[in-house]
């Protein structure tokens, strides 16, 4: 097995991963919460005409509906947005190899001190 620490910042950026780092939460935020800015949005527009603030409810489907593919198409383009900040700092980093020296790799043991207890 590969030994999953790294030694330069530059490997951070360039190491491929086999599975989706996002936790569930992340993944499932833009869409639930433009469908539930969606669902407000009839239950607001209803208010504002004084009618019952469920009725309608084809409405409320139907803004939910659109509300979920405008998440997604959000969080598709903020991913996008990352990559390209990524690979400008991917760049950066190839072209200025003296900035970004190899680190040493430090342990535990080198940096706890010995324990003295105070009494």
């Amino acid at each position: 097995m590969e030994n999953p620490s790294t030694h330069s910042d530059l490997e951070l950026f360039t190491r491929n991963l086999t599975w989706d780092s996002r936790t569930t939460i992340s993944k499932l935020y833009s869409p639930t919460f433009f469908g539930g800015l969606g669902f407000a949005t009839a239950i607001i527009m209803n208010y504002f005409q004084r009618r019952p603030i469920m009725s309608g409810i084809q409405r409320h489907i139907a803004f939910t509906a659109i509300g979920v593919p405008v998440g997604l198409y959000a969080d598709r383009m903020m991913e996008t947005r990352n990559a390209k900040r990524d690979a400008i700092l991917v760049h950066y980093m190839r072209n200025h190899p003296e900035d970004f020296p190899e680190t040493e790799r430090v342990k535990y043991k080198d940096v706890l001190e010995k324990w003295l207890p105070r009494r």
